[in-house]
């Protein structure tokens, strides 16, 4: 079975993989030709989170059509990642590379040039059709060419472009609104994009062949209601509070009965499923996976209410949000290097445990703030937030791919996407559902303190989900390639 699903010829090639070898120079070369590559359309994903208000009004759009620049975003990446898996045995690393950077190329191009709103929506889902791919090859090009023993100091780089990229956004984003208006957000990112293109079709080379594979139509269409369907349903839930809620089980109910029949269906295919799913036979991968979704859900729970609350509560400008929270992105970037080399000398568990632990005590201490809350307290403690959560993203994503045999690295890596674009809906939805149900409730109090009250009892249930997650980090081992 293992000699069939190799990924490129004999069967003797699988043990170079892991073989104690150094990284050759045009490797490396690839490695960080690609990690540019995903910085740059991972900075693009946060990039509109303080300008929303701004498009609002010089496009004249309503404040549900304005949402649409990062739902459909986060909708297309949901859809397409996937079947990333399927592209990256089908084509070439050199084709995929080039047809990624040219779709989010192109969308950047289109969104920049934009007579108005709805050349701009089609722009932003251009951009994340080739930003869903570009994660995914990068986690398989380094699982293909790093060997074990390295891993985590690479991942450690790879954490990097997870944590640093989108910390930036808000801040960049808040800079050039201030001075050169919303089309230069796009007009910044497209000639750094068209250099890494030219680039990488000058020197990015193929780390395996392509394999001749057949697509299942039917799990493609199934994946495309699944996963678009969930994450659909999840960035509506806070908005449906209080309201209709006929509007949101319809998306929810076709998207969860798409991803039951979609996974029977990968089930019932096999090996040539288009979404491999013996992935989860490794109990160190789904472990893995499942901490790495209780993390996502902190992360961008934390990501979208810090900003309710220090502009809501607080009164602050977004411009000193932006700033305040690049702090703790940039530690998180920072802690990566030397996280991976603690992980390739003792491997996860060490690292893992007071990660977990220093995520849950942080979002416990949060349920405390309030009206009289002062900005450097809660600057302190998203670094600390910021630590803690740097511990867990490389080991996870290391521990988690390490644990599949090689041939299923793509699906692995497909199957990691997916759970951090799901995830990271899932907590949005969650914390800004309790917020604004919380905040409902309590509206006597005033709007700053039903607000107050609202984020608090959010951030109680994110202390909940991550004590949880302490738990698993007793049962998660070192990879046994390692």
């Amino acid at each position: 079975m293992t000699e069939r699903l190799a990924p490129a010829g004999p069967v003797d090639e699988t043990p170079t993989v892991t073989a104690p070898r150094e990284l050759t120079i045009r490797e490396m070369g690839v490695i960080w030709l690609l990690l540019a590559a995903a910085f740059v359309v991972i900075l693009n994903e946060t990039l509109l989170a303080v300008a929303l208000p701004v498009l609002q009004v010089e496009l004249g759009v309503s404040e549900s059509a304005i949402q649409w620049l990062t739902s459909g975003f986060m909708l297309t990446m949901a859809v397409v990642i996937p079947i990333t898996g399927f592209l990256i045995q089908r084509l070439s690393t050199r084709t995929l590379f080039a047809t990624a950077l040219g779709l989010f190329s192109t969308g950047t191009l289109i969104a920049a040039t934009a007579p108005g709103f709805e050349f701009l929506l089609l722009g932003r889902i251009v951009q994340a059709t080739g930003t869903a791919v570009m994660m995914p090859l990068l986690m398989t090009t380094v699982m293909t060419l790093v060997p074990a023993k390295d891993r985590g100091r690479i991942m450690g780089r790879v954490s990097i472009v997870i944590s640093v990229a989108p910390a930036m956004g808000p801040t960049i984003s808040g800079v050039l609104l201030n001075t050169l208006g919303w089309r230069s957000l796009f007009l910044m990112m497209l000639p750094i994009a068209l250099v890494m293109l030219l680039i990488g079709l000058r020197f990015i080379s193929n780390i395996s062949e392509p394999r001749a594979l057949s697509v299942d139509l039917l799990s493609v269409v199934l994946s495309g209601f699944g996963f678009g369907g969930l994450v659909y349903a999840l960035t509506q839930i806070g908005e449906s509070v209080g309201g209709d809620l006929v509007g949101l089980f319809i998306p929810l109910g076709i998207g969860l009965v798409s991803l039951g029949l979609f996974i029977w269906r990968q089930i019932r295919l096999g090996d040539d499923a288009l979404l491999n799913l013996s992935t989860f036979a490794s109990l160190n991968f789904s472990l893995s996976i499942l901490l790495m979704m209780t993390s996502m859900m902190a992360l961008f729970g934390t990501i979208v209410l810090l900003p309710f609350y220090l502009q809501g509560v607080l009164g602050l400008e977004p411009l000193a949000v932006g700033l305040l929270l690049l702090p703790g992105g940039l530690m998180m970037g920072l802690m990566g290097p030397p996280i991976g080399r603690a992980f390739d000398r003792v491997g996860p568990r060490p690292l893992l445990i007071p990660g977990t632990v220093i995520v849950s005590s942080v979002l416990w201490l949060l349920t405390l703030t309030g009206s009289g809350t002062p900005p450097w307290a809660i600057l302190a403690g998203h670094v600390v937030l910021s630590i803690g959560l740097g511990m867990l993203f490389t080991p996870l994503f290391t521990t988690a791919l390490g644990s599949v045999q090689p041939h299923l690295y793509p699906h692995g890596s497909a199957i990691v996407g997916t759970v951090q674009q799901v995830a990271g809906a899932a907590g949005t939805a969650l914390f800004v559902t309790i917020m604004s149900a919380v905040q409902l409730a309590q509206q006597d109090l005033g709007e700053i303190e039903s607000l107050s009250a609202g984020i608090s009892a959010a951030f109680l249930t994110g202390a909940v989900i991550s004590s949880l997650g302490v738990a698993l980090t007793f049962f998660i081992k070192r990879p046994a390639e390692s």
